[in-house]
């Protein structure tokens, strides 16, 4: 049973900060390409970031220098920590794990969202 479970959303005033948590069970963790996503209302989901198993780092432009993707091969755990919020922030954030082989194919999970709120 695959599950990937998010926690740390909530309500967070302009310039503020949040930190993200995404539990990962029932995979092969350091196997899998981990990452955040976001979707807010009417648009499509979107990529956040990513982290390979060995740690490399992607970031869409719209967060780089302000988010930071981090893992726990040993926790199986991935992590955003989110600074300088604004509310073009506001979506809900989805915790992914990736796989692609060449002879099994592409694996994709999601966890369920959590909701990140930026107001005052």
């Amino acid at each position: 049973q695959v599950q990937l479970v998010e926690s740390g959303g909530g309500l967070v005033q302009p310039g503020g900060s949040l930190r993200l948590s995404c539990a990962a069970s029932g995979i092969s963790f350091a196997a899998y390409i981990m990452g955040w996503y976001r979707q807010a209302p009417g648009k499509q989901r979107e990529l956040v970031a990513t982290i390979s198993s060995g740690g490399s780092t992607n970031y869409a432009d719209s967060v780089k220098g302000r988010f930071t993707i981090s893992r726990d091969n040993a926790k199986n755990t991935v992590d955003l920590q989110m600074n300088s919020l604004e509310p073009e922030d506001t979506a809900v954030y989805y915790c992914n794990a990736n796989f692609r082989g060449v002879i099994v194919g592409r694996f994709d999970y999601w966890g369920q969202g959590t909701q990140v709120t930026v107001s005052s």
